[in-house]
This record gives C-alpha cells, structure tokens and sequence, in this order.
C-alpha cells in the first residue's frame, strides 16, 4: 500500500500563518499537523512508502523537515512545479502527477495534508479492504443539516454503498460529510486516469469519488471519534485547544 498526501494547496484561508509555512507543518498540540497525519498512517503496517506532493513555494521547507523525521516507511517529497493558487494542479491533478512520475500500481490511500482525526486508520483499511475491488472513502456526521451544506455530503444504503453524493447542498439529504481520506485498490487506479481525460474540476478529490460512486462502486466508512476540517483560523485553534487539554489529561492519568 501506498499513501499520497495533498499538500500542494497555498492555504489562503490561513493566512498570515502560511505566508511562508505549509498548512501541513502548522502546530496542533506541539505537533505538526503532518506529524501527527503520518504517525496514523505509520499504524498501518502495509503502507511501505508516502509521497507528500506539494508545490515549487514549500518544497523546500517540506524537504527540510523530513530531513528531521525518521518513519518506519519510506517518506519521498513530490514538487508540482507550481508556484502560486491560480496555477495550481488542483488536488486530482496532484494525485495524477504522482502516479505517473512514479509509476505507482499499488493501492493507494489518499489523504489531504489538513486531515486530522483520532480514530484508527487500521479500521478503515480493515473496512476498505473488505469491499474491494472498490474505492472507500471515509464520513464524518457533523449532526446538523445547516452546517451540513459546507461540505460534500453522501448519502450510504444499508451496505454502506454511497448511493448520492452532493457537494455543498442547499438541501443537504444527511449529514455525513466527505472528509479527505480516500482508498482506491490498484484495480481502479485506471479510473483516475479516465477521470483526467474529462472536462470535469481537477480540484477536490470529492469530485472524483463522486464520479467514482457513478461509474463503479464507493463505500463509506462513518468515522467513529473526532475529525478536525483544518481550514481555517479558527477550526486550527479549536483543535490546537482540544490536542493540548487531551494531552494534559493524559498526562495527569
């Protein structure tokens, strides 16, 4: 299995914290949010190798801070040559770029830098691996249809099969919200480069597992503990408080 970890976006939303700083290397709790991404993904035994993609602007601030880390898999830093959020690949495009220039043919789990969440990501490959040969994505019910409408939210039958998928709906069908956690079998991997060759957005990976739900088949895993939408100054400092009372509590048993 391979990770690919989006962190090609200029995180404007974020500004002045990542004027010069990747959203991925902002602190939660005295860690970076990409340290504590890829500690979940290290719980994953059969992950042997993670791309970071980003782009030409943190490339190196991404190259110096691996220099500093030492996973049990192999960590490689992808630049998209991109140099500002006007000409960026978009996250599928991202996603194409690494699997062509490193002729990745193995499953794949696609996650975005910004992810944060506390529950165990063995049982979502667990979950993934028991529906294959069909892509999973992970959900997270945010328990309010108004709040609902700032996402991209699907709709699961009693198989768990994503049978609608909306983004950002007027009139939301349910509350579970697509979180940035992906997995695609190397069976599918094909299907991305169909996707390529369409008009369609290359932006948010939801816009192709929402092509995904229609060609094929997509499950969704309803995530069971706390997921953190890093995306802007306020979700970074809810979850910064909520990392450090944890941890304190910890601590103190």
């Amino acid at each position: 299995m391979t990770a690919i970890i989006l962190a090609a976006g200029y995180g404007t939303r974020l500004y002045p914290l990542t004027l010069d700083k990747p959203k991925a290397l902002l602190e939660v709790g005295g860690k970076t949010i990409l340290d504590r991404l890829l500690a979940k993904i290290e719980e994953v035994k059969k992950c042997g190798k993670a791309y970071i993609v980003t782009n030409e602007k943190f490339h190196k601030s991404l190259e110096d801070w691996k220099k500093r880390r030492d996973f049990s898999f192999e960590i490689e830093v992808i630049n998209d040559r991109t140099r500002s959020n006007e000409t960026r690949l978009g996250a599928i495009g991202d996603i194409n770029l690494a699997l062509r220039e490193r002729s990745i043919n193995d499953d794949l789990l696609i996650t975005g830098s910004d992810n944060l969440f506390e529950f165990k990501l063995t049982d979502f490959v667990e979950f993934a691996e028991k529906n294959r040969p069909h892509n999973a994505i992970a959900l997270f019910d945010v328990g309010d249809k108004k709040l609902a409408q700032k996402y991209g939210i699907c709709s699961l039958d009693k198989n768990a099969r994503v049978i609608d998928f909306e983004e950002k709906p007027a009139s939301p069908k349910s509350t579970l919200a697509a979180t940035a956690l992906y997995f695609v079998p190397k069976e599918k991997i094909a299907d991305i480069y169909d996707y390529m060759k369409t008009d369609l957005s290359k932006d948010a990976p939801g816009n192709l597992m929402k092509w995904l739900a229609k060609k094929d088949k997509l499950f969704g895993y309803v995530l069971k503990d706390v997921w953190y939408d890093i995306g802007d100054i306020n979700s970074l400092k809810k979850a910064d408080e909520d990392f450090k009372n944890k941890e304190k509590n910890n601590e103190k048993t």
